[in-house]
């Protein structure tokens, strides 16, 4: 390993470049649908190997010292980020004659953008570089730090953060109910990076005994936790029901279609319980499955009303529209309904965080006179924000945390509400991205919100992945991609074992210090010696 470490440190150029960018590549296979976490074990040691060879010219400034390793962080994250999410330009070709035109920035321009983010990272531990274990941990702080704040900046899109690696399934996901993403983030890729002391001699006993202990605590605590009863069933038991009609998306955007689409979702709401089994209290429509304002229409009310048994509610996603005054356009939400047996709506809840460019138009005055518009909004102006996020109280008093659509990826805004719900509920239409790994990408980070909370999630999607999972993050039923049809279930219960919010940001703060300490005193150590 000593001789592929060493040609690797001394590539330069742009054979140092291509090999970061494959690099990146091939990190995309620890995430879903494959899912292969041993991936990183082999491209985050590369990672390390590649900036040991990208000191930089002692003679040049500090950007011009830092610019080998800054490339190299780039290439690996432009690597990682367009084989993660080339499948973003599949939403333009849904009307190729309006968006097409779009698809280099979506597939190859935000791929870039992100990959400054894991410049920045490679840019911060090469600061702090050193000739051991220090390296490994300064690595480790700079993606840790750079994943955090890709989490929030520019509204956030901490889409693929490089964490979910090291939980590809249950078992694997525990750590979520005690330490947040970013801390995880922090200490997989100090995990995935210190293989690369075996070829480098020195700490390699140390980091990488360091490294086996956190592997084993994270999978030993996840044995610990799934050995623990299951959650059992609300009481009293809730049935639910999740519908997933698979409907084409450029159906969905026709307007001759929409009253056929509508009853698509009704007929499947009507379909008989198999092996006669009880009757579901809640049905689930997924986002934007009223394919019409429901407000403007009583009759598709009156519909809803024929179809649900006595005690039955209708949880659908829907355009909600909201007079804003005389004079001033409408305003449309991209929103949840409750509606009851007698077709009345009896909750509400509206989308916070918007997909830019998707829901509504950054810089929209600007952006619109060049004669563009937001891909997933029809409407003039986009969708708008909600101020907060409300729990949705259920006939029967039972309580939903609501997510739309990509809300579920963003787990450092789920609020001090979500432990006052009994379940979350996730509501997409991944129709947008056709069958690829977006679909699965997004489920499994859904996942993961399951487990940071401790509350079920019932998550309904327009063509799936639709699915039940427990507060463990185990599926319990689900409706694989482009499969047409109805489960029934009894939504499992809640466990009350999982760190408050609070209290993981402080972890991950003193788990950062003591991570950046190490890196520091190594550096130090590196230069005296040096000296």
């Amino acid at each position: 390993m000593a001789g592929l470490a060493g040609r690797i440190m001394l590539l330069s150029g742009a054979s140092r470049v291509f090999i970061a960018f494959l690099a990146g590549l091939l990190t995309v296979l620890a995430q879903p649908p494959f899912g292969i976490f041993a991936a990183a074990f082999v491209s985050c040691p590369v990672l390390v190997w590649l900036i040991d060879g990208a000191p930089g010219d002692p003679e040049k400034g500090r950007l011009a010292r830092l610019w080998p390793a800054l490339s190299v962080g780039w290439s690996f994250g432009f690597g990682y980020f367009l084989g993660g999410l080339w499948w973003l330009g599949n939403a333009l070709l849904i009307e190729a004659d309006l968006f097409a035109w779009a698809l280099p920035l979506a597939v190859v321009g935000l791929p870039a953008f992100l990959a400054l983010f894991y410049a920045l990272a490679v840019a911060l531990a090469r600061c702090l570089w050193s000739d051991g274990l220090g390296r490994i941990a300064a690595l480790a702080f700079g993606f840790g730090i750079a994943e955090w704040l890709r989490g929030f900046l520019f509204t956030g899109f901490p889409w693929n953060a490089i964490g979910y690696a090291l939980m590809p399934m249950p078992l694997m996901m525990q750590s979520a109910s005690v330490l947040n993403l970013a801390t995880i983030n922090m200490l997989a890729v100090f995990v995935f990076a210190a293989p690369a002391l075996i070829a480098t001699g020195k700490g390699a006993r140390t980091g990488l005994a360091i490294a086996v202990v956190l592997f084993g605590a994270h999978l030993a605590f996840g044995f610990y936790r799934l050995a623990q009863p299951a959650p059992q069933p609300l009481s009293p038991p809730l049935t639910v029901r999740l519908v997933q009609p698979v409907v084409d998306q450029a159906k969905k955007l026709d307007d001759r279609e929409r009253s056929s689409v509508f009853e698509e979702h009704l007929a499947l709401t009507t379909a008989p319980v198999e092996n006669g089994g009880k009757r579901p209290d809640i049905i689930v429509w997924p986002e934007t499955s009223i394919p019409f304002i429901l407000t403007d229409n009583p009759d598709a009310l009156a519909r809803i009303a024929e179809v649900l048994d006595d005690g039955q509610v209708l949880v659908a996603g829907a355009v909600r529209v909201e007079d804003a005054g005389t004079g001033l356009p409408r305003r449309f939400y991209n929103s949840i309904y409750v509606i009851d047996d007698r077709g009345q709506i009896v909750g509400a809840a509206d989308k916070v965080h918007l997909v830019p460019f998707g829901e509504y138009l950054p810089f929209e005055d600007v952006l619109a006179s060049w004669g563009l518009s937001a891909v997933a909004a029809s409407m003039p102006g986009g969708f708008s924000p909600a101020q907060s996020r409300a729990l949705l109280t259920l006939p029967g008093g039972r309580t939903a945390y609501p997510l739309i659509c990509y809300e579920a990826i963003f787990p450092d805004e789920i609020d001090d509400n979500a432990p006052l719900a009994d379940f979350l509920l996730n509501i997409t239409n991944d129709a947008w991205f056709g069958d690829t790994p977006g679909p699965r990408q997004h489920f499994h980070q859904a996942q993961l919100r399951a487990v940071e909370t401790g509350r079920p999630m019932i998550r309904a999607a327009n063509n799936g992945i639709s699915a039940i999972v427990d507060a463990r993050g185990v599926l319990v039923v689900g409706l694989g991609y482009n499969y047409k049809g109805v489960t029934d279930t009894i939504l499992p219960g809640k466990m009350l074992s999982v760190t408050d919010t609070a209290t993981r940001g402080r972890i991950f703060w003193s788990i950062a210090g003591i991570i950046f300490l190490v890196a520091v005193f190594s550096r130090v150590g590196f230069n005296i010696r040096k000296n």
